[in-house]
């Protein structure tokens, strides 16, 4: 490595390193307090935290940054709704500056310990393996924030039901709509309880119910969520009894958590095979340009160097395409 490069190099390690510790104790004591509460929400108001502080903690957007571009400013919107449907307490912009930090360490390491050489294809060389730096970063950030958002949708599913049939028992007791929701997120844990404790707070600050159970469906991502919002907004407006309606709609909720576990165990050996032919690849591609650019840079004077990439770029998106089609099932 040139000598220049060595202080920024230091430079951007310490950086890295020290993003990459914040976050990673963030995680853990985020971990350990999830461990340690039952309702986020109710822990909260238990602390003596004002409920107006509560709601804004939990619900109310920060100020989106000043972009200027429309596109961008819908991404980072996207971006935040994500990340919240994942449970994950990062805004768009740390994320971004945590995957940079990964990218930036992989890249170190493959300068540090790569065979590369101070001759004139060192630049290219190390763009190369930036671009494969940048590959591995945004493809682990990608994987680890999509696993968290299903694995809470699907958790927040699996609690539904039964705060549907805690609804239901409330409202044939003789309870509004709107106590027994708070008594269902009193007696649930995290995450359906915070969220049905958060409708009971937009509906105290003004929100109509109906509104207040769109928001709860869009801030989770979960369809049965939007079953529930969709089913007490056409009961609202065409009347009938919304206890027959819930109950009817937990039932519905749990057959298709059945079907959906019975399917997934059928079609486990081939959502596994998919993954591993899709995801192998992009791995190996993306560590051969890290640590080894020289396989590629050298090839890259080859008249049939980028159309074999064009093809072999065209068969793995269709073959993609194929694989996720096979393994997607509608039911």
């Amino acid at each position: 490595m040139p000598a220049f490069l060595i202080p920024l190099a230091c430079v951007l390690a310490f950086v890295a390193v020290v993003i990459l510790t914040q976050t990673l104790a963030g995680i853990v004591f985020a971990s350990r307090d999830r461990n340690q509460r039952v309702n986020r929400r109710l822990t909260m108001l238990d602390a003596g935290v004002n409920p107006d502080h509560v709601y804004a903690a939990l619900v109310r957007k920060a100020v989106a940054p000043n972009i200027g571009s429309p596109w961008l400013l819908r991404w980072h919107n996207s971006a935040e709704l994500y990340l919240h449907q994942a449970g994950l307490k990062l805004s768009p912009a740390r994320l971004l500056a945590i995957t940079v930090a990964i990218a930036g360490v992989l890249w170190l390491l493959a300068l540090a310990f790569g065979h590369t050489s101070g001759d004139a294809s060192f630049l290219l060389n190390g763009f190369i393996s930036l671009l494969g730096a940048v590959a591995l970063a945004v493809a682990s950030m990608w994987i680890w924030v999509r696993r968290a958002r299903s694995q809470r949708i699907k958790k927040v599913e699996m609690q539904l039901p039964v705060a549907l049939d805690i609804v239901n028992r409330a409202i044939r007791a003789g309870h509004p709509v709107v106590s027994a929701v708070q008594l269902a997120s009193q007696e649930l844990g995290d995450p359906i309880g915070t969220e049905f404790g958060l409708i009971v707070d937009e509906t105290a600050y003004g929100f109509d119910f109906k509104d207040a159970l769109v928001n709860f469906a869009r801030r989770t991502g979960s369809a049965d969520a939007h079953f529930f919002a969709v089913s007490v907004s056409v009961q609202s407006e065409t009347g009938g009894s919304l206890a027959e309606i819930l109950n009817g709609l937990a039932n519905v909720i749990r057959g298709r958590h059945t079907l959906n576990q019975r399917v997934k165990s059928l079609s486990s050996e081939g959502r596994t095979s998919a993954l591993l032919i899709s995801a192998l690849p992009i791995f190996m591609v993306g560590v051969q340009l890290l640590m080894h650019p020289r396989i590629y840079s050298d090839k890259f004077s080859d008249p049939i160097f980028w159309p074999v990439v064009g093809v072999t770029a065209a068969i793995y998106s269709s073959g993609w395409l194929v694989v996720r089609r096979i393994i997607n099932f509608r039911y």
